[in-house]
Order: structure tokens, then C-alpha cells, then sequence
């Protein structure tokens, strides 16, 4: 059975203790403006996937009862930075299983200001999830004084221009495009635009990474309505509906730790393989995506992930940024709603807002950020620890 996504709402992303909200606003807003999207009551909603990492645990039942209070089975995800889009496989699951034909997934975050701990609590790496990520990074790298996720994600980005001669300049140029895209977006938590020479004049946050090539921790919420085939045609919705043509998750393997390297570790091996999988599973490629929404928490995240989908060779990313193949009049349009770096990155809400700018493109309702005749969409989105999801969209 197919799965559609006929509705998505987003809240506009903000910065922490800026607008006086809690999580279960963004749920309402979001939620109600997916419904709305697809013309479809809460009523008729089966059941109820809600991703958010910083939340109490029934989190998901607090914020989806300010939508209605109709008994549905409500289940809370947690996988980190790829929250938002397991939620939305979990959703996607249950529609292609005949378990429910119409079903909600919500991603939310209520953050705090300042750089992320990289999941380590109070600093006790050993207990936390990804101290084995942590610990093949300080083997080759030690650890400095430095944002621990901008430290690890910093020293592949040191890596990949030692082993590839990418530049500083082809890094911030990641940063100057997404920040360019974002001046469109109204939803965006930023809409300045810099040149490179300005990202990287930046503050260095760890080198060779800048502030303006990091992603900002963000207050959001998205939400997507996922429905059968039969849903579609019964409500009349199919002139709305994109297909989730092929989706993946994958995790770490041994791969992702036994080369030592920084690059394979924050999951360039996880993001490979969940693209081959999305491929074969939709018989679509690379070669068919016209838009993507990928998870570019720092810029050299982005380069990893042009090389895991295949868009160019190992070592080659940064020639192809550079070359304006991944913006407006190249192969493909990267990150059109200006990404995590300036769209923000509330990480419960990053995988279905993905989804809902891809829709947007697919409908041909972005604005003036369209790409034109965007048929094919792909999202990915990851989470160190680890969990890497590419999901590829497709409009008859």
C-alpha cells in the first residue's frame, strides 16, 4: 500500500527565549496548519507519531491534545537530530502496513540558547550514547574546549581537507549559499545573507568551522498528515498528495568506526547506505532529485552527505558547491528553505520540516524560492549516535 503526504505546517523557527511559547503551541500551530493543508479534521486523524528530544517523556500527549481529545494511540520518538524524520517513517510504516489510513506526524523542540552538550549529560562521556563516537574522535583529535558536535563535526571537516584539499573557502561557501536561500523563507530563524569572505571572517567556533557554518539551536515545531491511497481518493485529495516513493533508516555500523576517522563516524557510512536503500526501494536515483533537504548541521555535513547520495565522487564535494551545481541554475537546488544552518534546527521538528519545504517545492507553492518543475524531492536527515534517514518524494 502507497503512503501520501496530503498536509504540512510549520511554525516559523525562532531563537531560544524569544517569543513566549511552549512545545505544545508549536504542536497546535503546526499540527492545525497541516489539517488545514490537507482539509482534513482531527477527527478523521488514527493515530499520532510525535518526535521531540528535549521533552518529558508523554510530551507527545500533551501537545497533541491541544488538537482534540479523541483517544488515538499517541507514540513519542526520540533519535535525536533525526527525530523528526523517524517520526515520519514511523507514520509512513503504519499507513503502508494497513495499520491506519491517516495518520499525524509532529516534531517539536523547546530549546535552550547556547551550543548543544553532544548528548553527554553533565559531561559523563562515559554513560552517554555516543561515547564511542566520542572516544574514536578524541583518540585522533583529543578533546578541546571547544561545543563537543562542532568539535567532532569540525575535526571531519580537518580531515576531509588534509585528505581531499578541500578549502576553507569551498566549507564556507556551504554556509554563504544556505544563508543566501534563507532570505526567502519567512519560517526561517535567520534571513541575512553573507558572502564567503564573511562566513569566514566569522567567529571561529572550531576551526576550520565558523559560526555562520553551524547550525543554531532553534524553538519549532512541523507537522505532516500521511495517508493510504484509499484515504486520498475517498476525500478527494489526490491533487494534493506527494508519494513517499522510497524511504530508509539505517545506523551505525562497523564501518562507521573502524577507520578512525572523523568522516565515518558522524555518519557518512549510515547516510551511503540509507540512499542506496531509498534508491532501490522507490527505482528512482540521484539522477532523477531535482530539490533536496539535507541535514547540513555544520557545512562539511553538507559535503559529506553530496558524496554519501552519490551526487559527486569521494573528495569532490567542494569543487561541486563551488561550482553553483547545489543552488538556483545548477544540477540541483540544496537546502532551498536556507537549511539548518539558517532555517534553525530545533532537532524535533528539522525531519518533518524538511518534508513540508520538499512538499511545498512538489506542489509548486514555495514562492519565491521555487525550483522550477521540481518533481522529485529528497530528505535526509541524521542523528549522531546514531540514525541516518533518506526519504525521496515524488509528485505524478
Amino acid at each position: 500500500m502507497k503512503a501520501y503526504v496530503v498536509g504540512v505546517g510549520t511554525t516559523r523557527f525562532e531563537k531560544p527565549e524569544t517569543r513566549d511559547w511552549q512545545y505544545w503551541d508549536m504542536a497546535k500551530e503546526a499540527g492545525t496548519a497541516a489539517l488545514a493543508d490537507a482539509g482534513v479534521p482531527y477527527a478523521r486523524v488514527e493515530q499520532a507519531v510525535v518526535g521531540h528530544c528535549f521533552q518529558a517523556s508523554t510530551a507527545g500527549q500533551r501537545a497533541v491534545y491541544e488538537l482534540g481529545l479523541t483517544g488515538i494511540p499517541v507514540y513519542n520518538v526520540n533519535n535525536n537530530c533525526a527525530t523528526g524524520s523517524t517520526a515520519l517513517m514511523t507514520a509512513r510504516q503504519f499507513v503502508e502496513g494497513g495499520i491506519a489510513d491517516c495518520v499525524l506526524a509532529v516534531g517539536f523542540e523547546k530549546m535552550s540558547r547556547g551550543s548543544l552538550g553532544g548528548g553527554a549529560g553533565a559531561g559523563d562521556f562515559a554513560t552517554s550514547p555516543v561515547a564511542r563516537h566520542y572516544g574514536i574522535m578524541a583518540k585522533s583529535h583529543g578533546f578541546e574546549a571547544a561545543p563537543p558536535t562542532a568539535q567532532i563535526f569540525g575535526n571531519a571537516a580537518r580531515e576531509h581537507m588534509e585528505r581531499y584539499g578541500t578549502t576553507e573557502a569551498q566549507l564556507a561557501a556551504v554556509g554563504a549559499k544556505n544563508h543566501r536561500h534563507s532570505a526567502d523563507n519567512p519560517d526561517a530563524q535567520f534571513q541575512d545573507v553573507y558572502t564567503v569572505e564573511e562566513v569566514l571572517a566569522a567567529k571561529t567556533v572550531h576551526r576550520p568551522l565558523t559560526k555562520l557554518q553551524c547550525s543554531p539551536t532553534s524553538d519549532g515545531g512541523a507537522a505532516v498528515l500521511v495517508v493510504s491511497e484509499r484515504f486520498a481518493d475517498e476525500h478527494g485529495l489526490r491533487g494534493r498528495a506527494v508519494e513517499i516513493a522510497g524511504q530508509a533508516m539505517t545506523t551505525d555500523t562497523g564501518d562507521s568506526f573502524a577507520s578512525g576517522s572523523c568522516i565515518d563516524v558522524v555518519g557518512r557510512p549510515m547516510s551511503r547506505a540509507a540512499a542506496r536503500q531509498a534508491y532501490e526501494r522507490s527505482g528512482l536515483g540521484i539522477e532523477d532529485v531535482d530539490v533536496i533537504e539535507l541535514h547540513d548541521c555544520f557545512s562539511v555535513n553538507e559535503l559529506l552527505t553530496y558524496e554519501a547520495l552519490g551526487m559527486c565522487e569521494d573528495g569532490a564535494s567542494g569543487k561541486l558547491v563551488e561550482s553553483g551545481a547545489t543552488t538556483y541554475g545548477g544540477r540541483w537546488v540544496v537546502n532551498p528553505s536556507g537549511g539548518l544552518i539558517s532555517k534553525g534546527h530545533p532537532l524535533g521538528a528539522t525531519g518533518l520540516a524538511q518534508t513540508a519545504e520538499l512538499v511545498r517545492q512538489l506542489r509548486g507553492e514555495a514562492g519565491p524560492r521555487q525550483v522550477t518543475g521540481a518533481r522529485v524531492g529528497l530528505a535526509h536527515n541524521i542523528g549522531l549516535g546514531g540514525a541516518a534517514v533518506v526519504t525521496l518524494l515524488r509528485r505524478s
